[in-house]
Order: C-alpha cells, then sequence, then structure tokens
C-alpha cells in the first residue's frame, strides 16, 4: 500500500502588498498546506500575515525597483512580462488572480486552479471606465486603447494555461465565460463574521460609506445624495479620488480617512444603513456590515446582487445616477422599521470563512484525487 503523501502545492498570487479580499482568500490555504511554495509579482514585507509570510514569498523582477509598492499600479503594461515564474514540481497549482496570476505556466500535466477575482478589469469590462478618467484625447487614446487590446489578446491567451476555473462570484462566472469562453464553478470569497458581530445598542442616524476611492466605488453618488436630503453620512477610505470626493461634500458629510477595522466594525454596529452605489465583482463589504446588523443599499447590478436579500437584508436602486439614489433612500425611511437585524446576520453567515475554507479546499482536493486516480490508472 503507498505511504500518505503531503501534496505538493504552489501558490500565484498577483501581488501581495497589504490584507485585503485577495489575500484573505490565500490566507487560509497557507494554514492548511504550510509547505506550499509561494509566487508573486511584489510583497511587501510586514503588511501580510503571518500564515502567508511563513510561505517566505518568490517575487519578480518587479520587486528590484525601487520603491515599487507606491506606484506597482502604473505598470500595468510591464506586468505580463514579469509574470515568467519558473515553478518548481507539483502536484497542482493554484493562482489568485484578477490580473496576471493566471499567466504561471503549471508543469507538464499538473493541474492549474485559477481562484478568479475577475477577467483583468483594466482591459475587459472597465476599460471604457479607465480611459474615461483619465481624461485620454486624440493620440494617448489611441496609444492606450491599442495597449488594452493586446492585454485582452494577452490575457485570453494565457487564461488557457488553466485547467480549472473557480469564479468568487456569479457575476464574475458570466465574465469569465464571455471572455475566456469557459466554464467555472462558484465559491464566494470568506468573511470574518466572528469578528464582524451586532452589538446591543441602539443604531445612529447616519448613512455609511466603506470603500477605496475609486471612480467606480462611485461614493460620489452617495455623497450627492445625502447632500440633497440633509442627511449625514460617514465615509471611511482613502484613495485616488479623493479630492475630488472633498470638494463634493456638504456640510452633513464626514470623512474618517483610513481605519483600523475595530473602528469600521464599530461604524457597521451604529449605522443607519450602508450605502454601496458601486458595481463590484462580488462585495465584502455589505456581506460584513449585514454581519453587523445592518441594512444595505445597493446598486442592483454585479455582486451585491448575489449578497443582499431585497426586502430582508436591504434594497436596491436600478439606475447608477443620484436621483434613483435619492429614491431608494426615501423607501428604505419609510419602511426602516421592518428590517430585522437578525435576518441580516442569518444572511451574512451564509459566507462565513469556514464554509469558504471547507468549499475551496474540498476542491483542490478532489482535483488532487482525481489526478492520483488517473495516475494509477496510467
Amino acid at each position: 500500500m503507498d505511504a500518505i503523501r503531503t501534496p505538493r502545492l504552489v501558490f500565484v498570487h498577483d501581488w501581495l502588498t497589504g490584507m485585503r479580499g485577495g489575500e484573505k482568500c490565500l490566507e487560509p490555504l497557507c494554514r492548511r498546506w504550510p509547505t506550499s511554495r509561494l509566487f508573486t509579482l511584489l510583497h511587501a514585507r510586514g503588511k501580510i500575515s503571518p500564515a502567508i509570510e511563513a510561505l517566505e514569498p518568490q517575487t519578480s523582477v518587479l520587486q528590484y525597483l525601487p520603491l515599487v509598492e507606491r506606484y506597482y499600479r502604473y505598470l500595468l503594461p510591464l506586468m505580463p512580462l514579469a509574470a515568467r515564474w519558473e515553478l518548481p514540481p507539483c502536484d497542482v497549482v493554484v493562482s489568485f488572480s484578477h490580473c496576471v496570476a493566471k499567466a504561471a505556466r503549471p508543469p507538464a500535466d499538473v493541474p492549474h486552479i485559477c481562484y478568479c477575482f475577475t477577467p483583468m478589469r483594466y482591459a475587459w469590462h472597465m476599460r471604457n471606465a479607465y480611459l474615461g478618467q483619465g481624461g485620454y484625447g486624440g493620440l494617448k487614446r489611441v496609444l492606450l486603447e491599442r495597449m488594452l487590446s493586446r492585454l485582452r489578446d494577452w490575457d485570453r491567451a494565457v487564461s488557457e494555461r488553466v485547467t480549472h476555473f473557480v469564479a468568487i462570484s456569479r457575476t464574475i462566472q458570466q465574465r469569465i465565460h464571455e471572455c475566456y469562453g469557459r466554464d467555472s464553478i462558484v465559491i464566494y470569497p470568506p468573511v470574518d463574521t466572528d469578528f464582524y458581530t451586532p452589538a446591543n445598542q441602539p443604531r445612529d442616524d447616519f448613512y455609511l460609506c466603506v470603500s477605496a476611492f475609486a471612480p467606480y466605488k462611485r461614493i460620489d453618488l452617495a455623497i450627492a445624495a445625502c447632500n440633497d436630503l440633509g442627511r449625514k453620512l460617514v465615509i471611511i477610505g482613502t484613495g485616488q479620488d479623493e479630492s475630488r470626493l472633498r470638494t463634493l461634500a456638504g456640510p452633513t458629510v464626514q470623512f474618517l480617512g483610513w481605519q483600523s477595522d475595530e473602528v469600521i466594525r464599530d461604524h457597521f454596529r451604529r449605522c443607519r444603513a450602508l450605502l454601496f452605489p458601486g458595481e463590484e465583482d462580488f462585495g465584502i463589504v455589505p456581506v460584513e456590515a449585514m454581519a453587523c446588523g445592518a441594512p444595505v443599499l445597493a446598486f442592483g447590478r454585479g455582486g451585491a446582487t448575489e449578497t443582499v436579500r431585497e426586502g430582508v437584508t436591504g434594497l436596491f436602486h436600478q439606475e447608477q445616477c443620484t436621483e434613483s439614489l435619492i429614491s431608494l433612500i426615501e423607501s428604505f425611511e419609510r419602511q426602516r422599521d421592518e428590517f430585522d437585524p437578525q435576518a441580516s446576520r442569518r444572511q451574512a453567515l451564509r459566507f462565513r470563512a469556514t464554509r469558504f475554507e471547507e468549499s475551496l479546499c474540498g476542491y483542490i482536493e478532489s482535483v488532487l484525487n482525481s489526478q492520483t486516480s488517473v495516475a494509477h490508472a496510467a
């Protein structure tokens, strides 16, 4: 009888610069398979969890650029050239990708599972938004469009290196099919429902936004709606769009900047409702808010439609404009007493971290077992 052997796993992640959603998906796998190898474009030491650090991430040539952590997002055209990792012998490759990690080339006959946050958004479904944000025109726009076209071609080509796609939501499952012509299964990302919990205290009279300040997040709609209605709005976050957003804010809008998880949890527990006016791939913030018993008022497209139960844990507006969000807030205020914090909590528990770990690790093990069966049959 063959001795039981620990499987050899190789993980690949786009970049490791902080404990955001992607890193929180990687972390439980690092704990489960602590002898695995980990590859990434660049690694900011001290900004990721000990479980990930313990794998001693191996980086690309981008790591050697001075102060690269400050501007790496602007190196997008160079990332396909840098994503040429030499992977060691292994039993399975697992990539966590919204950019280039899926380009990792597995050894011959080794399965490559891609946990896909989205096809490269800069080149696909949000390319027009990125072009518009830069105010590009004339020759600059032509050159940028040409670069994005080449990125799409490259992204589609390297998707063939993936043998098994796992999508973070049905929204991304559809994009994988549209962009790559590939099927996938859905395993939702983890939410720390042990940390994000309700509190036995009354809710205050402010609305809340928790977000990076990127234009596609549409925090401007929340500001405009609360300006017009004279409602208090607290905004937690930072980012590239901050100066523009501050110029839009009226006297009822308060910016808190970046805050700790504890402060964010406290605001989830006390807010009247979370405003979530952007279209997200999954959107972990609404689930964290629901875990704390808060209702969610969201745009009715993208991942929020898969996590928020309309009329039970929140409401949707169907047009991404100020008037539609104002109408939604007014509708919510007429029926706010009908929203049960315990219903929100129960809905959030569907996305608890243990469920994610059991699902994704179980799927990886099923792929490993099928490979072992094929090898034995041969």
